[in-house]
C-alpha cells in the first residue's frame, strides 16, 4: 500500500511504510543523505577514484569518516571497492548501477542546493 505526497504542485507516490519508526528505508535514507554520503556519491559520478582523490573532492572529510562512508556506502551496495593486488596497493572506489541510478536522483538536488545556499544562508 502506497500513500501520496503531495508537494507543491508534483504528486510522489510513497510506501506507506517509509513513515514508520522501524522501516528500514530509514537507515538507507540515513547513510545516502548524510552530508558525507551525498558528497561522495556524487563525487563518484565523475568515474572510479582513488582513496586520495576522493578525500581531496570531500574537502574537510577526514580519514575515519571516509573510511565509514565508503564502508557504509558498499556494504548498501550503491559503492563498489576495487582492491588491486599490486605494490604500493592500489584501490578504486566505483558507483554500482544502484549507486548510478542514485546518483541520477541526487545531482538534481545537489545543483539545486549549489544554486540556492548563497540567498538560503545569508538570511
Amino acid at each position: 500500500m502506497s500513500e501520496t505526497i503531495i508537494l507543491r504542485s508534483s504528486a510522489i507516490p510513497a510506501p506507506a511504510t517509509v513513515f514508520q519508526a522501524g522501516c528500514p528505508s530509514r537507515t538507507i535514507l540515513d547513510h545516502v543523505t548524510s552530508k558525507w554520503g551525498v558528497l561522495i556519491l556524487v563525487a563518484l559520478a565523475v568515474g572510479p577514484l582513488r582513496w586520495s582523490e576522493l578525500r581531496r573532492r570531500a574537502e574537510g572529510i577526514s580519514e575515519k569518516m571516509l573510511a565509514q562512508t565508503l564502508k557504509t556506502l558498499e556494504g548498501d551496495g550503491f559503492v563498489h571497492r576495487d582492491a588491486q593486488p599490486v605494490i604500493p596497493p592500489r584501490v578504486d572506489y566505483s558507483l554500482t548501477g544502484r549507486g548510478e541510478e542514485l546518483v541520477a536522483l541526487l545531482g538534481p538536488l545537489v545543483d539545486w542546493i549549489g544554486e540556492h545556499a548563497e540567498d538560503i544562508v545569508s538570511r
